[in-house]
C-alpha cells in the first residue's frame, strides 16, 4: 500500500470518527464567530426557531426573530446564554443545542473545491476530505493554510499526527499543491508552442512567395 493510499484511508477513519458526532469532544465554549459562519440551532419542539442560520456581514444571525442578536466575535458560551434568554420569550425552560459551524475554503487539486461550513473541531485532513479529496497530483505533503495573519505550509503524510490534526478556524483557506508534471507541464505545452511557431512559419513563408 503505497504512502498516499495510507494517508486517504487515515483522512476517511478521521472523517467518520470525528465528524460523525454533531458536536466535538473538546471544549469550545471560547469559540468565536464571523460573518460567514452558520449556527445550527435545534430548539425542542419548536421548528420555526430551528434549522441553519448563517452569521450576517453585521454580525447577527439571519432569522426574522433572532435578528436582534449580534453574535459575531462573542464567545460560544455567551452565545449560548444569548439564546436562552431570547427562546425564554416564546418557551418557559427552553430545551436547545447550538452547534457552530465554521466557514472554511478548500481549494487547489482537491476533487471538489468549494466553500464549505463544517463543524467545530473539523481538522485540516477532513476538510479537504470533505472537499472529495487529493486529486490524483495533488500533493498532500504541501498544503497552504492561509489565515488572515499570514501562512504556512503543512505536511499532512508526516508522521507527527498534529499536523494532520490541526483544527481549522473561521475563514480559513486550504490550498493542496499541484504534483509537477513533465509530460503535462513542459513536453506538451512546448509541444504546442512549436506547433503554433511552425504554422506561423509557414504562413510567412507563403505570404512572401
Amino acid at each position: 500500500m503505497n504512502r498516499l493510499l495510507v494517508v486517504l484511508v487515515l483522512l476517511v477513519l478521521t472523517l467518520t470518527g470525528s465528524l460523525g458526532a454533531q458536536l466535538p469532544a473538546h471544549d469550545i465554549s471560547g469559540l468565536t464567530l464571523s460573518p460567514g459562519d452558520v449556527l445550527h440551532i435545534e430548539v425542542w419542539q419548536k421548528k420555526e426557531l430551528s434549522g441553519d442560520f448563517p452569521i450576517a456581514a453585521d454580525g447577527t444571525i439571519t432569522h426574522p426573530l433572532y435578528r436582534e442578536l449580534k453574535v459575531a466575535g462573542v464567545p460560544l458560551q455567551q452565545v449560548e446564554e444569548m439564546l436562552r434568554s431570547f427562546i425564554a420569550r416564546f418557551e418557559s425552560n427552553p430545551a436547545f443545542t447550538v452547534t457552530p459551524m465554521l466557514r472554511v475554503i478548500v481549494a487547489g487539486e482537491v476533487r471538489q473545491p468549494n466553500i464549505l461550513t463544517v463543524p467545530a473541531g473539523t481538522t485540516v485532513a477532513q476538510a479537504i476530505a470533505l472537499a472529495g479529496g487529493p486529486t490524483d497530483r495533488g500533493r498532500l505533503d504541501r498544503v497552504r493554510l492561509v489565515r488572515p495573519n499570514g501562512s504556512k505550509m503543512l505536511d499532512l503524510t508526516s508522521p507527527d499526527a498534529s499536523i494532520a490534526g490541526s483544527e481549522v478556524h473561521s475563514g480559513d483557506e486550504m490550498i493542496v499543491a499541484r504534483r509537477r508534471s513533465i509530460m503535462q507541464d513542459v513536453v506538451v505545452p512546448s509541444a504546442t508552442i512549436f506547433a503554433a511557431l511552425a504554422s506561423l512559419t509557414s504562413v510567412i513563408i507563403q505570404v512572401t512567395r
